[in-house]
């Protein structure tokens, strides 16, 4: 049945019962499907039994029978029945409605289902059988159109020419059985049906799913008949993992084919081993705190120089996090080696004779001839040096300040000594002087009066 939606004809009715009708769904063999709703808004899938069959009252019987039987069903995967009225001028009853496309229209458009998409469809729709199966009532009718993937999983749907356990066909009516191509041969024969009638048409839903054809091909009806009978189904292109168990389910004896229930549990066996192979296909996505965990190992995006300092000290773990300490010098703790020297602050001096000392643990250590600390991971520029006490030394800036500080106290000094100096020269030249004339001044003492020597001419007043 075709269940894209339609607008009304003239002829179909706007109201049946307490519902009010939308849309036409499709038509059947039984009769035509509207799309309705309640008082409430609760929407419906609501048919009305064609007027010529509504005039049989052997029809009638039986389908009253079969609305009752229906009502005994309970189960998920089928549209639960919602109400009926069998004494109507044209019978009718309602389901729910069941949104999603029908799995006939899902593979058309998007392609054959994958082995573990089929299995878990299967499984579901035997599960639904069972519960069908247990009301009295078999499908007859179980086809990929009558089939629609709702959000909430598969749920079987149209069971217009359903009849209860032991019923007789209706082709005596003009009634069709059937569709051609997932018809079980006992239907074709006019035998009686049985739960294991469905597990046929369940078997061929299956091998439409996985290819997007028959098993039984193309043709005319009556082509297709005679190869339900007597040919064997192909099922080329069905994954190996469904390939047994569809096989079994058309069998051409019902007696061959596995139970509803037991057809559940393989699938649902086989649902679960294809997903999981999918999933192990997959290749897994590193976690991020594998990649930062210490591995004692060479990794490629550690710098060059950090690598070959790594090689001098195998199985030496990198700091934590994988980072190296701030500003690349050692762990807090670590004294760095100088070659050939007692290490600092350690008292415990290098092996002799080693000619490459082993770089302490943090990445930073000083080679025994330059005396040059090694680069820090990812620049050329060298990191501060620890004490011997493992405490890192001041601020740089800090430093610079004092220095500074320094410099300029120390020449204030120096300039304070020289004015000093400076002052007491001049002084010392004056005392002299005095001095000087001082102790000239008995040079001056005029000669004897015998005339001998001369003396300066001095002027004392007169």
């Amino acid at each position: 049945m075709n269940m894209a939606m339609m607008r009304l004809r003239r002829e179909d009715p706007r109201v049946v019962g307490s519902f009010r009708l939308h849309r036409r769904l499709g038509a059947g063999g039984m009769g035509v499907v509207y799309l309705g709703s309640d008082k409430k808004g609760q929407r419906v899938a609501l048919k009305v039994i064609r007027p010529d069959l509504a005039e049989d009252q052997e029809f009638r019987s039986r389908f009253a029978r079969e609305v009752s039987a229906a009502r005994r069903i309970r189960g998920g995967c089928t549209a639960r029945l919602v109400a009926a009225d069998l004494e109507a001028e044209r019978p009718w009853f309602a389901t729910q409605y069941v949104p999603g496309p029908s799995l006939h229209d899902k593979v058309a458009d998007e392609g054959p289902l994958g082995a573990a998409d089929t299995a878990a469809v299967g499984a579901a729709l035997s599960e639904g059988l069972v519960a069908v199966h247990e009301a009295g009532v078999v499908h007859r009718d179980l086809k990929p159109s009558n089939i629609l993937l709702s959000p909430k999983g598969p749920r079987i749907i149209d069971f217009g020419i359903a009849w209860a356990t032991g019923a007789s066909t209706l082709t005596h009516v003009g009634t069709a059985v059937g569709s051609p191509g997932f018809l079980a041969p006992e239907q074709v024969r006019g035998a009686a049906v049985t739960p294991a009638t469905d597990v046929f048409s369940l078997g061929a839903t299956l091998a439409y799913a996985s290819t997007g054809d028959s098993p039984f091909g193309h043709g005319s009806s009556e082509i297709m008949l005679y190869r339900v009978v007597h040919e064997e189904p192909q099922l080329y292109g069905v994954p190996d993992a469904l390939a047994p168990l569809v096989r079994a389910c058309l069998a051409k004896v019902p007696e061959d084919r596995p139970s509803t229930l037991q057809l559940s549990l393989r699938l649902k066996e086989i649902a679960a081993r294809e997903a999981q192979g999918m999933t192990e296909a997959r290749p897994p996505a590193p976690r991020a705190a594998e990649a930062d965990r210490p591995t004692g190992r060479l990794v490629d995006t550690y710098p060059e120089p950090q690598r070959v300092q790594r090689r001098g000290a195998p199985g030496t773990p990198p700091p934590r996090g994988g980072t190296p300490s701030r500003g690349g010098g050692p762990a807090r703790g670590a004294a760095p080696a100088r070659g050939g020297n007692a290490s600092r602050g350690s008292g415990v001096p290098s092996r002799p004779g080693a000619g490459r000392p082993t770089p302490p643990r943090g990445g930073s250590a000083r080679s025994g001839s330059g005396g040059r600390p090694a680069p820090r991971s990812g620049s050329g520029r060298p990191g501060p040096r620890t004490t011997g006490t493992g405490r890192r030394p001041a601020n740089p800036r800090l430093l610079r300040q004092r220095l500074f500080v320094f410099v300029v106290v120390t020449l204030l000094v120096a300039l304070g000594i020289a004015v000093a100096q400076g002052c007491q020269g001049p002084a010392r030249g004056l005392g002299d002087d005095s001095g000087g004339r001082r102790h000239a001044q008995p040079s001056f003492t005029p000669t004897a009066p015998d005339g001998r020597g001369s003396a300066p001419s001095q002027d004392f007043g007169n």
